[in-house]
């Protein structure tokens, strides 16, 4: 079975598989609870939407010094 985006590519945007775990679950989250407290419902689903911007260059890991 064939993954898109491929996993390969996501791993290389983010560094590494663990922070894009916890980027993605992180982001997942808050798309879910911002959905529910506006009372929206979702077209897709919170970590689908999560992969999809990391995907796209939209999120990305900001490194604090």
């Amino acid at each position: 079975m064939m993954l898109y985006p491929p996993m390969a590519d996501l791993v290389e945007k983010v560094g590494s598989h663990y922070l894009l775990v916890n980027l993605v679950a992180r982001r997942a989250r808050q798309i879910a609870t911002d959905a529910e407290e506006a009372g929206e419902s979702l077209d897709k689903k919170p970590v689908t939407s999560a992969i999809d911007e990391v995907y796209s260059g939209q999120l990305v890991i900001r490194k604090d010094d």
